[in-house]
């Protein structure tokens, strides 16, 4: 009798499965992600304590979220309305300082908070996209007691405010205002040196304990440890690069997988929500370049533009009295949009 390919594979067929079946293993069950810890764990003889204090604003507590614990503050009356001021890429709630007080003193509730991996909040080990902090922030908010809020962000806070709106609409009350924003930026405008920093390969070696050491040891022989006499704000970036264990982690997964990039529909989403929208923007900016904001007023073509001239990327920072001035017409109950077209 004369064997067909028919036959040959009936013959195959059934050891091949047998030995899958054999070898085949039950997926382990599934476990908590590491959590690494924050500069809420440094000693009290570490920098960070004078550049960026625990207390920097009143109010202060942390909410034991699933995936670690988050700092945040509330400061301002308990009966204003609310507002969230969500920070960007590498710079904590510090960049805020001259601006959330403002707020408060004229009658808003603020609430502010690091992001997952940056100042006070803990560094879960997982992948910083998207989704990992438009959901931290609807757990802050739930967390607080809070059913909306204004939503506010800057530079890569802009991109997970837009997100935010996109993801919980419910919880946005009819304004969002983003600042320097970041979320479609072409991968041409990142700088060779972030996507390299940025690779695992190279993060997996600057996780390595020598490595770490180097940058500790670089930070402790810093030629100058008072914060009188340094900017805080590059200051608080270099103190984290050395001292938090997955702060570099987190910038560089954020950087490739977060809400820096391709967030085209939440903003085509925030154009059909009929929340108001306000984008202020500089000139100047060489981290997030203008012709971003024309895009983002593209494809949200009723927002409002503001233009900053020669104004760079730290806009809260160097034009605080500006943005203080924008971001108060455009959240007052009087405020509304110049007419299309």
């Amino acid at each position: 009798m004369r064997l067909t390919p028919f036959h040959h594979l009936a013959l195959v067929i059934p050891p091949l499965f047998l030995t899958v079946y054999l070898l085949a293993n039950f997926p382990r069950p599934p476990t908590l992600p590491i959590i690494h810890t924050s500069l809420a764990h440094l000693p009290s003889s570490s920098p960070s304590w004078k550049v960026y204090p625990e207390d920097l604003y009143s109010g202060g507590a942390y909410a034991n979220l699933p995936l670690g614990r988050v700092r945040y503050w509330l400061i301002g009356p308990e009966d204003g309305q609310h507002i969230v001021l969500i920070h960007g890429l590498s710079i904590p709630a510090i960049v805020w300082k001259d601006v959330a007080p403002v707020l408060a003193s004229q009658g808003y509730r603020v609430l502010l908070y690091d992001l997952y991996g940056r100042g006070y909040s803990d560094a879960p080990q997982v992948t910083y996209d998207t989704t990992l902090h438009t959901t931290q922030l609807a757990l802050l908010m739930q967390y607080v007691k809070w059913d909306n809020a204004f939503i506010v962000g800057l530079s890569m806070g802009g991109g997970v405010a837009t997100a935010f709106s996109a993801h919980f609409p419910h919880l946005v009350n009819g304004k969002v205002a983003l600042i320097a924003s970041a979320g479609i930026i072409e991968s041409s405008d990142i700088s060779r040196t972030a996507k390299f920093m940025s690779t695992p390969l190279v993060q997996t070696v600057s996780a390595l304990p020598p490595f770490q050491h180097y940058m500790r040891l670089l930070a402790n022989t810093s030629k100058s440890s008072e914060p009188c006499e340094t900017n805080p704000i590059q200051e608080i970036v270099r103190l984290q690069t050395a001292h938090l264990p997955h702060y570099n982690a987190a910038v560089a997964s954020s950087l490739r997988d977060g809400p820096i990039r391709g967030l085209h529909f939440a903003f085509q989403s925030l154009a059909r929500s009929g929340n108001q929208l306000l984008l202020i923007h500089g000139t100047s900016d060489k981290t997030v370049p203008y012709k971003y904001a024309s895009m983002i007023h593209s494809l949200v073509p009723q927002a409002d533009l503001v233009t900053i001239s020669d104004g760079g990327h730290d806009l809260t920072v160097t034009h605080a009295s500006e943005v203080n001035a924008l971001l108060l017409h455009f959240l007052a109950d009087e405020y509304s949009y110049k007419p299309l077209g």
